[in-house]
This record gives structure tokens, sequence and C-alpha cells, in this order.
């Protein structure tokens, strides 16, 4: 046991919620606890962005990819960014406009009550799933690498300890202590990150880098392999991570919050359309690392290697390879990619459950405080209801984990097409949005399990992830599209409440 790992750790998790209080002020209304008062500077904001999409498994998995296969990874990022620019100007300017703290509010006011409540439930249900499955994801790694220094932690242990740290400054700095302790989160684990792979430089020899260019692994586009099945191949990844990204950042309340806590839409866009560029950035400085692993490792597979996984590559380095310290920075930089997750879902799945459901549903008007305490209240509700959630599953060999992970991509095209079908189709109401959402849902998961194409070595495989948003999308404005051809010009377009 390497006593100053477990201290930089342990001082980690105490300094973080600490800061959190500190940098968060008095929350004063709903405003303040939603949405920061919309007084945040648009780096904090930009950082936290970053932060919020970036799990434990990005930090680990990311390098893992570069072992394997090349740079192809990167390509995501391209659309990643094309997306964010798209969202900046399209639909960020509806939510300043409307002075709104949720993203389906917008909904809402262009369609009613009905639709506003269909996306914040999908909402929440996607973010119960895919989240409280990565909380779960998040605890594997670190149990490991908490064995390897002699302590010895339950799954719903390390669950449970880092849910108490993050809900203490959620529930009272609300979202401008979220977004502050990103932005160090972020830091600390992109700066550990960076420390490991200056270490890892170090130990490798001369003519590493020609011989990883040999070899292919710095390969950054794939024009080659399969766009219906191949999730690298280059307009696979350019196209679908575009409207992936339209639709995580776009419709997706977790990331739309953030950009609302801006104090102008001038610096909404900057944040927004900067984190595309960190994220690329970040992704680059992980897919490095893999590569130097893989020649650190001298290209062994991690059979041979005696893991049980691929994505134990880069933790066994942490731990047997940094020096102590070092280890423990990291370890700390992988529990705050954790955290930051988990606070960024808690506020906002807070605020959908205030703004988008309770408000609409409740009989009669609610005053300010009361609108205040009750997104308190429902951060420890959810937080309550994560923890339950993670602490269910016992082993990694369930396959609901993996489906979990992605769930995301497959109601995100319902998301968002809901959103642009109110923004294109003029003619479209409640009713032919709500059935256009639940076809989309449909069809979706109908090609998530049934429908399989040629892999092109004798076998069949699903399609490539980064498409289901797209197809999602498209879904829904057809049958949208259709559906509003029932109603004339003429017809007036008033928002319908139930």
């Amino acid at each position: 046991m390497r006593s100053l790992d477990l201290v930089v750790i342990g001082l980690y998790l105490i300094a973080m919620p600490a800061l959190g209080l500190l940098l968060s002020g008095k929350q004063r209304s709903s405003q303040d606890y939603f949405v920061g008062g919309r007084r945040l500077p648009w780096w904090a904001v930009c950082f936290s962005v970053v932060a919020t999409e970036t799990s434990t498994l990005t930090v680990i998995s990311v390098p893992t990819v570069a072992y394997l296969g090349s740079f192809t990874y990167l390509q995501l990022a391209i659309g990643y960014l094309i997306g964010r620019i798209i969202v900046s100007f399209v639909l960020l300017p509806r939510y300043f406009a409307g002075n709104l703290v949720s993203a389906y509010a917008f909904l809402g006011q262009r369609f009613g009550n009905g639709l506003q409540g269909t996306a914040s439930v999908t909402f929440l249900i996607t973010r119960l799933l895919a989240d409280g499955l990565r909380l779960f994801a998040t605890a594997i790694p670190v149990k490991v690498m908490l064995a390897a220094f002699d302590v010895h932690l339950a799954y719903w242990q390390i669950i449970a300890l880092l849910s108490v740290l993050t809900v203490v400054y959620t529930y009272f700095g609300g979202i401008r202590a979220v977004v502050w302790v990103d932005a160090i989160q972020m830091i600390v684990y992109v700066g550990g990150a960076v420390v490991a792979g200056i270490i890892l430089f170090g130990e490798l020899p001369g003519d590493w880098f020609s011989t990883a260019m040999a070899e292919g692994k710095l390969q950054l586009f794939d024009f080659s392999s399969s766009i219906i099945t191949d999730q690298y191949a280059f307009f696979t990844a350019v196209i679908g991570g575009a409207v992936f990204a339209m639709a995580s950042h776009g419709a997706d309340q977790l990331m739309v919050q953030r950009l609302l806590a801006c104090k102008d839409l001038k610096d909404g866009r900057r944040a927004l359309i900067t984190s595309g560029v960190v994220v690329a950035l970040q992704f680059a400085l992980f897919l490095f690392i893999g590569t130097m692993l893989w020649a650190f490792y001298k290209g062994a597979t991690p059979d041979s290697m005696g893991l049980s996984s691929s994505d134990e590559l880069f933790p066994q380095f942490i731990v047997n390879d940094l020096p102590p310290g070092v280890s423990g920075l990291f370890i700390a930089g992988i529990l705050a990619a954790a955290m930051s997750t988990l606070a960024s879902s808690l506020n906002s799945l807070s605020t959908s459950t205030v703004s988008d459901l309770y408000q609409r549903l409740s009989k009669k008007p609610l005053d300010d405080a009361s609108v205040l305490r009750m997104g308190k209240l429902w951060t420890l509700v959810w937080a309550v209801v994560f923890v339950a959630f993670a602490s269910m599953f016992t082993s990694t060999e369930n396959p609901v984990v993996e489906v979990g992970l992605s769930i995301a991509s497959y109601t995100y095209g319902a998301l968002l097409g809901s959103f642009l079908l109110g923004l294109l189709v003029k003619r479209a109401r409640q009713a032919d949005a709500i059935i256009a959402f639940v076809a989309t849902l449909a069809v979706v998961l109908y090609f998530v399990i049934g429908v399989s194409f040629p892999d092109g070595e004798g076998g069949e495989t699903s399609l490539a992830f980064p498409w289901y948003t797209p197809l999602g999308v498209i879904v829904t404005l057809v049958v949208g599209g259709l559906l509003s051809l029932r109603h004339s010009d003429e017809e007036e377009r008033t928002p319908e409440t139930v």
C-alpha cells in the first residue's frame, strides 16, 4: 500500500465538496439554483460542459481505442464540433430569447405541456439508465485500483461514497457549485493525464514514434470501412457525430442548463463552440497516451498480459508504473470525472423534474421560495434513486450495462427531432409531435434489437451507433410532417395544455 497515493485521494475527496460550497455563494432564488442567476463566466461553463460529457470510462477507454486501433476515433470530434456550431446558431438563440431554465420548456411553448412532459420523462429515464449504470461502471476500475493499494471496498460502498460527497455541494450550491467544481475537476483529470503522458514518454525507446507511424497507429481518417456498420468510418463519424452533438448539446437538459447559466447568448455560443475544440484536444491527448502505451507494452494483447478486460490497460499502468503520489493524483482525476457526471445529472434532473413536471402538474402556482425548496428536495431524491439503482448491479457481465451506457443515442433522435419539427414544420401540432416521438422510439428500438447488416467477414453486426440519432430525427420529421398535413395553413397554432 502506497500511503502517499491514499493521502492524495483522501485530500481530493475532502477538498472538492468544500470548494464547491465555498465557490457557490448563497442561493437566494430558483434562478440562482437552476441557472446560477445567469452570471457564470463562459470559460467555466465551457470546462463544465467538457467535464460533464467526460465519464470515467472516457478516461480509461479512449486510450484503449488507440492501443488496439488508431486515431480514427478523433473523427467523431470533428462531427461533435460541427454539431455544436449548428446548435449555437439554431437552438441556443431560442432558449435565451425565452429566458428558459429547461430545454423542454421550449417544446411546451411551441406545442404544449403534453410534449414538454413527454420529453422530460424521456430525459429522466434516459439519465437514470445511462448515468446510473455509468456510476456503477465507474466503481469497477476504482475498485480494482484501490485493491492494488490494499483498500477493499464493495461496489455499493464506492457508489455511496462518491454520491454522498457529490450531493453535498450539489444540494447546497446548485448549478454554480456544479460548474465551478466541474471546471476544477477537468483541470485535475487532464493534468493527471498530462503528467502520466510525460512519465510514459520518458520510458519509451527513441524510435517508438516512427514505429507507430509505420504500423498505422496514427491513422486519422478512414475512408475504407463500411459507413453502415463501422462507427469510425469517416462519414459515419462526422455526420453521425454532428447530429449526435446537436442532440446532446441542444436537446438534452444536462448540457443546455449549463449554457443557460451564461450571462447572454454570445457567451453561451462561446462556451459551447470552445468546448468542442477542448474535447477534440482532450481526445487527442488520451489517444496519444494509448499509442504510447502500445509502444510501452510492445503491442502485447490484453489477454497475454493477464488482463480480464482491455480497459484495464491504462489503469494497470497508473497503479504499477506511475510514481507514488502521481498514481493518487490520476485516480483522483478518475474520481473527478465520475463526480462531475453525477453532479451534473443530479442538478439537471432536479431542474427538469420541478420546471417541466411538478410546476406543470401542480394545481396552484408556486412562489419562488417553494420552487427553490423543491429543487433541493428533488436533488436529494434523485441522489437516493441513483445510489439504489447503481447498487443493484454487482457484476460487469450483465449485458444491461452495455445497453444503459449507450441508451442516450437511442432516445436523442426523438428529442432532437421534436425540436426540429417545431422549428421547421409550422403546421405541426402537439398530437402530431407526440405520435412522431413515440413512433421514433419504436423504430429506433427495432433497429437496435431486430436489424443487422453484413459485417464483411461472413457474419452480421448492428448499425453503427452514430446513425441511431440521425435515424431518429428523420423518422420524427417524416411522421410528424405527414401528420401535420391534416391541418390547414390558416389553422391557429396555439400550445395545448394537455
